[in-house]
């Protein structure tokens, strides 16, 4: 679809008796009602006004005005969490030698010592359960509750070793010819 001298000026007469973009896409035909409005932008046509869609009611009170008076600026505290460190197990004989990445075994604590930028970064190294990544001080460390609860119920001890797996007995297969 172009847009035509002829059609140009057929758009704009439609538009100064004001008529709705809709109709004027139906009597123009093979455009649509936003080829139309984005034409008529274009083109720099006034704008009419809207026509109103219902009776409008007014306000039985004013608007509230906005509160003026100055108020104090929040103030926030920000509390550490605290850890409590006297349940914790003890930590054993530190290696001869702090692994590095290259240098964990399956049996060794993961548990990251300094900043890993610096060249001095290395881990814990101490021996694990083979069940988790830590040696068990920094086990208890990393699953630590850092939140207030009730100890009324106490929390069950991570299991050092999985669970036996138990075997339930399979009935004995019997022919359908007996």
């Amino acid at each position: 679809m172009c847009w035509t001298n002829q059609r140009v000026d057929t758009l704009k007469a439609l538009w100064a008796q004001g008529l709705p973009a809709s109709q004027i896409a139906g009597q123009l035909g093979n455009v649509t009602r936003n080829a139309v409005i984005g034409k008529v932008h274009r083109l720099g046509l006034a704008g009419r006004a809207t026509v109103s869609r219902g009776h409008v009611h007014k306000r039985s009170t004013p608007a509230r005005t906005p509160d003026r008076r100055v108020r104090k600026p929040m103030q926030v505290v920000l509390r550490p969490r605290v850890r409590h460190v006297t349940d914790l197990p003890p930590l054993a004989a530190a290696p001869d030698q702090h692994p590095t990445i290259a240098d964990l075994q399956p049996s060794h604590c993961r548990w990251p010592i300094g900043d890993p930028k610096q060249p001095e970064f290395h881990f814990c190294g101490r021996a694990n359960d083979l069940v988790h990544a830590y040696c068990p001080h920094h086990f208890a460390l990393a699953t630590r509750d850092t939140f207030k609860r009730s100890r009324t119920k106490p929390r069950p001890a991570p299991l050092a070793t999985p669970p036996p797996v138990t075997t339930i007995p399979q009935p004995a297969f019997q022919s359908a010819t007996a």
